[in-house]
């Protein structure tokens, strides 16, 4: 997806450009593209932005670490301020006091606004905290019945092999 010059939106009809877009984002590990729409209006001292997408991720089960895909859909706005001040570069002291109201997306009016990256955040924020591959995951299934057994660990990786002999030695 390309750039969007803010004041170009302004010559726009209704002041929105609308894209339609059918491809993989930079950065988002996707099996598919990602699919969907993407409204950007011009609403004077800040955009309007809503999308509304979709695309098949691989993520990791927090339980079990078995990976399974997952359908990533994406219904999201927001609002991003425009300020002349938002491109200066400031020196600011490491920590300083910040003002809820100060915690706001902005964009320079005379800027850009870059589709592809906005999306990129939007689905990183739409995946599911608790990566769960199934209701009924139990996890990873330790076996200690028998303490003379090897692990599947020890088996597979033959640089736990002194480990192993070493525990067969204690009592």
């Amino acid at each position: 997806m390309e750039t969007i010059y803010i004041p170009r939106i302004l010559s726009k009809s209704e002041q929105t450009e609308v894209i339609n877009f059918d491809e993989f984002i930079p950065d988002l590990a996707s099996l598919t593209p990602v699919r969907g729409r993407l409204q950007v209006t011009h609403q004077g001292t800040y955009l309007e932005v809503k999308a509304k997408a979709e695309t098949i991720v691989t993520l990791t089960c927090h339980r079990c670490l078995k990976q399974y895909n997952h359908r990533l859909v994406l219904n999201s706005s927001e609002l991003i301020w425009l300020d002349k001040t938002a491109d200066r570069l400031e020196t600011n002291p490491i920590e300083m006091k910040v003002d809820f109201e100060d915690l706001a997306e902005t964009l320079s009016p005379t800027g850009s606004f870059s589709p592809s990256d906005w999306l990129y955040e939007q689905m990183c924020l739409a995946e599911p905290h608790k990566q769960i591959c199934d209701a009924k995951c139990v996890g990873i299934i330790v076996n200690d019945d028998d303490a003379n057994t090897e692990s599947s660990e020890t088996i597979s990786d033959s640089r736990w092999a002194s480990l192993a002999a070493l525990k067969q030695q204690l009592p």
